[in-house]
Order: C-alpha cells, then sequence, then structure tokens
C-alpha cells in the first residue's frame, strides 16, 4: 500500500529589513519595552538601537511610516521558529484510505477488507469505500449499495458515513471517517488536515 502524501506550495520566508537595510526617509520608532519614541529618520533611531545593545528591525513596512522596532533580532528569530515548529507539530496529516470491492467479493475477501477498514479508522484515518462496477455489473447497482450499507451498519460502533453512497460512472463511493470520542484527550491524529491517499485493493 503507498499512500499519496501531498504537499502544499511552499510559503516564502519572512525577511525584515534590520538595521542598514531600512533607508526609508522616516520610520516611527518603538523601543525594546514597547514604548513608542516617536517618528525619526532611520539612522538616529540605528543608532539609539546600537547604544542599547540592539538591533532595528521594520515591524511594519507598509505602515505610513514604516514602523520599526529596537530588539534582539537573533532571539526574535529564534522565538518565532519555536512558535512555527510547534504549530506545525500540532498541525498532522489526515489521510483517506481507498479500499475497492467488486459485486463479486466473497465473504472471505469481504473480511479481510472490513479488518483493514477497522484498522485505518482506529488509526484516526478516513476511509473511501469503493464499489467497481465493470460490464453488465452496472446493471446491479443494487448489489453494491448493499455491500456499502452492509459495511454501514457493522462499522457502526467505529466509524460514521460523513459521505452516503453515490454513483459515478462505473464506481460506487462512501467515504467513512472515524467516530469521535464522547470524552477524554485528543488523540495524536484527530487535529489533521486532509489529505488524499489510496489504499490497494
Amino acid at each position: 500500500m503507498k499512500p499519496f502524501m501531498g504537499q502544499g506550495p511552499r510559503l516564502p520566508e519572512r525577511k525584515e529589513r534590520v538595521n542598514d537595510r531600512i533607508r526609508t526617509k522616516e520610520i516611527r520608532v518603538i523601543d525594546e519595552n514597547g514604548v513608542q519614541l516617536g517618528v525619526m529618520v532611520p539612522q538616529m533611531a540605528l543608532n539609539l538601537a546600537r547604544e542599547r545593545g540592539f538591533d532595528l528591525v521594520e515591524v511594519s513596512p507598509t505602515a505610513v511610516p514604516p514602523v520599526c522596532r529596537i530588539m534582539d533580532y537573533g532571539q526574535f528569530l529564534y522565538e518565532r521558529k519555536k512558535k512555527e515548529h510547534a504549530a506545525k507539530k500540532k498541525q498532522k496529516v489526515f489521510r483517506v484510505k481507498e479500499i475497492k470491492f467488486r459485486p463479486k467479493t466473497d465473504e472471505h475477501d469481504y473480511q479481510f477488507k472490513k479488518t483493514n477498514i477497522v484498522r485505518f479508522l482506529g488509526e484516526g484515518d478516513k476511509v473511501k469505500a469503493t464499489i467497481i462496477f465493470r460490464g453488465r455489473e452496472n446493471y446491479h447497482q443494487d448489489i453494491g449499495l448493499r455491500i456499502l450499507e452492509r459495511l454501514r451498519t457493522e462499522l457502526a460502533e467505529t466509524g460514521t458515513v460523513e459521505v452516503p453512497p453515490r454513483k459515478e460512472g462505473s464506481l460506487m463511493h462512501m467515504i467513512i471517517a472515524p467516530r469521535k470520542r464522547a470524552a477524554g484527550p485528543t488523540t495524536k491524529r484527530e487535529d489533521k488536515q486532509q489529505e488524499p491517499s489510496e489504499e490497494r485493493s
């Protein structure tokens, strides 16, 4: 089984203008304690920052005039990196596993696939149950519907149907999501973003 792990576009790194790179005519300055020092030319603010052993960082370039802050820029970058890492750690990938059935799936194969569905739901993943119709099987969609309804009933304790059975061409799908726990701390896999993946039948 090969889960597809999609990756979104990478966001550009934020780069503030610091110290000598601040070249606007005037800036509004806030000191290291959050006190507003008023509007002044960048060189005057930079001299003040250096006297105090800090950097001058442009924190709001679109303001008129731009807002700059006296701060320890190295410490600022470290704290920001820590926050971004913590936020990324909380953000889990929500995978959708696909299990394929045929209208003529025998009982042993059905039970094997159902066991996999239970395992995936237990791991916090959603499951897309797909019935594949071929040729004359398309005239017997009721058989595929019965398989999905059976899954809905037998998985009621571990999963809940998020998307009911629907027919698309020669396929019929139903999406089952893990049943949320009534109480207790959230599991490691609950707060996730959804990413599609496919399971081999």
